[in-house]
């Protein structure tokens, strides 16, 4: 009968380490297409931790009797292992919501207006989320123009993205659950579908194929954003997550202490940075170092021209869609010219009466994210 206390011991750590290993950053686990098999272990996880439990509780006297002290032992490890693999290593317990979301206007931010931030304008208000705190908490919840956003990074992917947290026309809350292909990915509280960050959209779960609204959203220097936007509201930091936060310090320059995190400074490696457009079922990624040194580029995405512009912070940078596929735009002191209109980069013309130009979502973000989850992508 003892047999039966080994096996279920051998069992249960086995499974407490795989129902971790395909969701987290560990070798290989993230470049394998384990969702599926991933998202089985862990729904089924009770299933599994019974069955192994049974078989424990079956065979521990016939394996006390003959070894006390390997059985009692034994025990101690499993615990140790449980305990590690679902609270230590948890993602939404490494990674936790701020107690308290806490807004500031310019006249009282204390965040340094260097920083980088991810922006959202929406019916008539604006609110700009610090990188270093966001990336952190993975996600914040929030309201804008009376509207709740999802405010979520990645910061082994380094990208950020707005979404409504709506799923069928009904309100929704998530919870990090871990990661796949290096990306965050949340789980929703009613159906437990898994969904990943980079796309919005539902991997595996009852909601598979799905996806999450998404919202206009902008990654800036807080600098910058205040100067286009001079009424928004600034998240500042939660004095809880202090240390957290130090860790984050370096991060928006490319030096993080992890490897995950680490930048590339070369271009087309897959730590480089990118910026990636997507327009329909077309998609682009723009090299930033050449980025930075032309600061204004005019190319096409599917059938859609368009014009990407770095501003002089070399931090800042925004995509629209130029009127015509011949129209082209000079920069000038952060603003964009052509030979009868001047526009700001909130895409506002400076003369009355002319139409805004059309912004489009570009993100910043790791070669090998893009190019994982828009495997189509072209090159500029």
């Amino acid at each position: 009968m003892k047999r039966f206390f080994y096996i279920g011991i051998a069992g249960l750590v086995l499974f407490e380490i795989l129902n971790v290993y395909f969701i987290m950053p560990m070798p290989s686990s993230q470049r394998m297409n384990s969702i599926d098999w991933a998202y089985f272990l862990y729904t089924g996880r009770w299933v599994f931790r019974a069955l192994f439990g049974a078989a424990i509780a079956l065979g521990f006297w016939a394996a006390f009797r003959s070894g006390r002290w390997w059985t009692l032992g034994s025990l101690v490890v499993v615990g140790a292992v449980v305990y590690a693999f679902n609270f230590e290593m948890a993602a939404d317990q490494m990674f936790s919501q701020p107690e308290q979301l806490r807004m500031a206007d310019s006249k009282t931010n204390k965040v340094k207006p260097d920083k980088l931030i991810v922006g959202i304008f929406l019916n008539g208000q604006a609110k700009a989320y610090p990188i270093q705190l966001i990336g952190y908490h993975h996600q914040v919840r929030d309201t804008v123009g009376g509207k709740p956003v999802m405010v979520t990074y990645c910061t082994v992917c380094r990208t950020g993205r707005i979404f409504e947290p709506v799923v069928d026309g009904k309100p929704e809350t998530f919870r990090l659950v871990g990661m796949d292909h290096f990306n965050a990915m949340f789980e929703d509280a009613t159906t437990g579908s898994w969904w990943r960050q980079a796309t919005g959209e539902a991997v595996t779960g009852p909601c598979k194929g799905k996806s999450l609204p998404e919202l206009p959203a902008q990654q800036t220097s807080l600098r910058k954003w205040l100067a286009l936007h001079p009424s928004s509201l600034v998240m500042q930091p939660d004095a809880a997550f202090e240390e957290e936060y130090q860790g984050m310090l370096t991060y928006e320059t490319g030096k993080g202490k992890s490897d995950l995190t680490r930048t590339d400074s070369l271009s087309w490696r897959d730590k480089s940075w990118v910026v990636g457009v997507a327009v329909g079922k077309a998609s682009k990624a723009f090299d930033w170092n050449r980025l930075k040194k032309e600061r204004i580029i005019h190319d096409q995405v599917g059938n859609k021209p368009i014009v990407l512009v770095l501003a002089s912070d070399q931090k800042s940078f925004f995509v629209f869609e130029r009127p015509s596929p011949a129209a082209r735009f000079f920069l000038k002191n952060d603003t964009l010219v052509t030979s009868t209109q001047t526009y700001l980069l909130t895409g506002e013309a400076t003369a009355a009466n002319v139409p805004l130009l059309t912004r489009i979502n570009a993100y910043q973000e790791f070669w090998h994210s893009w190019r994982t989850f828009h495997p189509n992508t072209e090159m500029y």
